[in-house]
């Protein structure tokens, strides 16, 4: 009987924030997802090279960045849902843009609008998790969350290339807008304002919150994680399709199944991890994930001409690797801020992810470069400085982890900060 009672852990309400969070979740890396198969298509349709096509991906990460900093001395000074509906329809258009894109310039264009307000989504997303949800659940609710990068490959990418291969490049794009729009309807209608933080009173401008959430020495060694996890995605995902088309040698129907089989083991898996990383602790699952993470990595970019079999084992048991990394180092992360700077930090957070992954992708273009024949050469170098990264990781976020843990201890012991922990929903 107590185990069954501890298992219905979300009300209702609850269950409704998690699935709008993670469907949101899914337009909005779909939206970048989609690129990376797109690359194959792209790379030959507009005659470009690896360095203007690793542009297009950095173009929105750096607009996503310079957008979420400007954005952070506000975030805490409204209603959450407001500011979720505001950037989220000017994603909708940035998207639409992009579906209009005749050429490369205006593609490039279409992106950097996209960024500009796709990028605060995701910070927003995590404070209202953070406001509504106690830490000891995150770990499972960061797990359905995140799934959406597999439901992306799973329902998203599969759709989205056979829609390009019958209508052109710019099909799954307006795929996106349809989807989003449904999606901001249900959220206008359904969706509760989420403004507890807004109690907290604060006579601190714009500016001065901005800067008070970058000064803090605590909240820069979580934004340093960040930029570490950032690195390693943003390195291998923009050119992971032509890859695995001119290395590997499968064809886009092949590249079609990878995604798809891919992603519903990292369905399945996600929230398995999720509640894992809440019941084994943070920290410990994402060492597994990176261990995982590092061995696949260098299999995986070393791969010559290989049996679609293989292949997908391989993709399979990177992307669990991946995921245990991302779902528990973002479970982590939320842990950071206090309530009053959640909005301004997870603001920062996700312009530094989108920043840091911008020169990373930069990079990736420059180091991994496109033969005459398609192959893209210099990718296992890609993947050795990944390793690095994660390596690096590890180390810092085993001092977040030991923050975090101190902080909890110092809550325990004060009445007062009990007292307000004890308020909280969940």
């Amino acid at each position: 009987m107590e185990m069954k009672s501890k298992e219905k852990v979300f009300t209702k309400y609850q269950v409704f924030i998690i699935a709008v969070l993670a469907v949101l979740q899914f337009t909005i890396v779909l939206d970048f997802m989609v690129l990376s198969p797109l690359g194959a298509i792209l790379l030959k349709e507009l005659d470009i090279s690896t360095s203007q096509f690793g542009l297009v991906v950095s173009a929105y990460a750096f607009s996503a960045g310079a957008s979420g900093l400007l954005a952070a001395g506000f975030a805490d000074k409204y209603d959450r849902k407001k500011l979720l509906m505001f950037f989220y329809t000017g994603f909708i258009l940035g998207t639409a843009l992009c579906a209009m894109a005749p050429n490369y310039s205006l593609l490039l264009i279409a992106r950097i609008i996209t960024g500009i307000f796709g990028g605060v989504i995701s910070s927003v997303s995590f404070a209202i998790i953070s406001d509504l949800f106690k830490l000891e659940v995150r770990g499972k609710v960061m797990g359905f969350v995140q799934s959406a990068f597999a439901g992306s490959q799973v329902f998203g990418i599969p759709v989205g290339l056979l829609l390009a291969d019958k209508f052109g490049w710019h099909a799954p794009f307006w795929l996106i807008v349809g989807f989003g729009l449904a999606l901001g309807i249900i959220i206008m209608a359904y969706m509760k304002p989420v403004d507890a933080h807004l109690q907290i009173k604060s006579d601190r401008n714009a500016l001065q919150h901005l800067f008070k959430t970058l000064r803090n020495r605590d909240y820069i060694k979580a934004f340093t994680g960040t930029t570490l996890l950032a690195t390693g995605g943003f390195m291998l995902m923009p050119f992971a399709a032509a890859f695995c088309v001119y290395n590997v040698g499968i064809t886009n129907q092949q590249l079609t199944l990878l995604y798809f089989i891919t992603g519903v083991f990292s369905m399945i898996f996600g929230p398995i991890i999720g509640s894992m990383s809440d019941k084994a602790g943070k920290y410990q699952t994402f060492v597994v994930g990176s261990l995982i993470s590092m061995v696949m990595v260098v299999i995986y970019t070393n791969l010559g001409i290989t049996p679609l079999w293989i292949l997908i084992s391989v993709n399979v048991v990177l992307f669990v690797g991946i995921a245990s990394r991302m779902i528990s180092a973002s479970a982590l992360i939320t842990a950071m801020p206090s309530l009053q700077d959640r909005g301004a930090f997870m603001s920062v957070n996700s312009a530094v992810q989108q920043i840091s992954g911008g020169i990373a992708a930069a990079i990736a273009g420059l180091i991994a470069m496109k033969h005459s024949s398609g192959r893209i050469e210099h990718y296992d170098t890609l993947g050795y400085l990944v390793v690095l990264t994660m390596i690096i990781a590890m180390g810092l976020f085993y001092v977040i982890n030991r923050h975090i843990q101190k902080n909890a201890q110092s809550a325990d012991a004060s009445p007062v900060v009990s007292e307000v922990l004890s308020s909280d929903p969940l």
